[in-house]
Formats: structure tokens, C-alpha cells, sequence
């Protein structure tokens, strides 16, 4: 397997999941739980960098609003542009489904798919989001993807967004309008 190429962090999650899913071969059970361990330190490591990412951001934040006012905070879609896109006058040019997905996970893939779709001149895109009802579970990443548009590296990608209608997914989904290629990264 040495000849093999290298997994990146999409391919890695969906191989792990894959992986959990099926029943080992007579032997092979060490070489499962070792990859198991590698993947699940990787997720660890990437939950604390975001965690002080997120802490060094809010930190930074807070002592800048004191000395000035925000210089970019994402507004609601504006009325008629929501009710077209609810309607299907105005087309949902892509969208991503975070559904099961940690946190960890579910911010590189959304981060990914912003940069992408934005790259791409796409305006209009649907985050799927979940709602959060399983047992045990508030909606995480409900909860999360709106803080994380307020993150530095989201941030020049969003223009705005606002929850989804009900046959979109509802509390579960947003519409998110993305800014205009060229503008200034803020």
C-alpha cells in the first residue's frame, strides 16, 4: 500500500466512514484500528487549531469593536430576493449537505464549497445545515455555521444569508448570497 496516493480530508472521511461500516478480514483488524486513531488525532488537532482559531478571532474582535464599528456584518437577504428563491424564480446555483457531519469535518467542507462556488461567480447557494433533532442533539451545526460566517475566512464570501424556506429545509437550511467576485477581502 506504500505505492498507494495519499488521501485528502474528504476522501479520508468518507474512507473512515466506509471503513466503520463493514466487517474487517481475518487479521486485518490492527491495521483498521491504527488508521481509525491517525484519523480520529487528525480531527482532534484540527478541532483545537479551529477552537483557538475561533478564540484568537473573537478575541481580536472584541478589542477592535471597542476602538470601531464593524467593518463587514452580513445583513438578511432582502425580502423579495428570499421569496424568489423560495419560489424557484431565482435558482439555487449549488448547495452542500453537512447532515452527520462533526463540526470539524462540516467547517472544511463548508469553507471548501464557499470558496469554490464563489471562484465560480455563483451567487445564490443552499447550506444544508440539519436540524438538529436527533436524540441528544440541539442542531450543532445549526448553531454553528452562522458563527462561522462571521469568521475572518468566511466572511469576504457572504454577502448574507437567512434560513431557507420550508420545502428547502427550513430552521435546517440557509440561503446564503454570496459576495461579488473582485470585491476587496475584507
Amino acid at each position: 500500500m506504500s505505492g498507494a496516493p495519499k488521501l485528502n480530508p474528504e476522501d479520508r472521511i468518507l474512507w473512515a466512514k466506509v471503513a466503520r461500516s463493514t466487517r474487517p478480514m481475518p487479521g486485518r483488524m490492527e491495521e483498521l484500528l491504527s488508521f481509525e486513531e491517525q484519523f480520529q488525532t487528525a480531527v482532534e488537532e484540527k478541532e483545537v487549531l479551529a477552537l483557538n482559531r475561533a478564540a484568537l478571532s473573537t478575541s481580536i474582535s472584541t478589542s477592535e469593536t471597542d476602538r470601531k464599528p464593524a467593518a463587514h456584518a452580513h445583513h438578511p437577504l432582502e425580502k423579495p430576493v428570499k421569496r424568489k428563491l423560495s419560489r424557484g424564480h431565482l435558482a439555487l446555483e449549488a448547495r452542500i449537505d453537512l447532515h452527520g457531519l462533526i463540526q470539524s469535518e462540516a467547517h472544511g467542507m463548508l469553507l471548501d464549497f464557499l470558496i469554490r462556488a464563489h471562484e465560480r461567480g455563483l451567487r445564490h447557494v443552499l447550506v444544508i445545515t440539519g436540524k438538529g433533532s436527533s436524540l441528544g442533539s440541539e442542531g450543532a451545526l445549526k448553531r454553528a455555521v452562522p458563527l462561522w460566517f462571521a469568521m475572518p475566512e468566511f466572511r469576504f464570501l457572504i454577502s448574507s444569508y437567512e434560513p431557507a424556506a420550508r420545502h428547502h429545509g427550513g430552521d435546517g437550511a440557509l440561503y446564503v448570497r454570496l459576495s461579488r467576485r473582485g470585491q476587496d477581502r475584507r
